[in-house]
């Protein structure tokens, strides 16, 4: 195996924990708990971005967007998403979570970066600073992976 693989395995392993851990911090109640990840994805995003359009989320999610369609109708009728259309462009959905969704996953949001803050507070300087460089680099290997899936 060469160092690139090895690289590749340990950042999949790595950030697939991170967000395991990441979602369970904090004991909070979850958005999306019980539903398949792809449907507890799609709430989050629009719990993040009120009024995102369908085609947005699918994007933003990768999926193509019949299956974003078919996830905005389960969910629709599960009563945790709101579909509208927009009032410039009637061809255009526009998402946001029911009240009762968006005061779930606000709530869940806020608890697990008040977790995530503790644990950060417990790295010194020098972490930090590495881990925003990290950042920065996961941002710029994420536009690369778009723009390969793009072409």
């Amino acid at each position: 195996m060469d160092t690139r693989t090895d690289l590749a395995a340990e950042l999949l392993g790595t950030v697939g924990r991170f967000r395991r851990q990441a979602r369970r911090s904090g004991g909070a109640p979850r958005i999306g708990t019980g539903l398949p990840e792809s449907h507890a994805e799609l709430l989050r995003l629009v719990g993040r971005q009120p009024g995102i359009s369908v085609r947005e989320a699918a994007t933003e999610l990768g999926l193509a967007a019949n299956t974003a369609s078919t996830l905005v109708s389960r969910l629709s009728g599960d009563g945790l998403l709101v579909r509208t259309v927009d009032p410039d462009d009637r061809r255009v959905g526009r998402l946001r979570l029911t009240e009762p969704a968006q005061r779930l996953a606000d709530e869940s949001r806020a608890v697990r970066r008040a977790a995530l803050r503790t644990a950060l507070d417990r790295l010194d300087a020098e972490q930090r600073d590495r881990l925003g460089d990290g950042i920065a680099v996961l941002a710029e290997l994420t536009r690369l992976l778009r723009e390969e899936d793009d072409a």
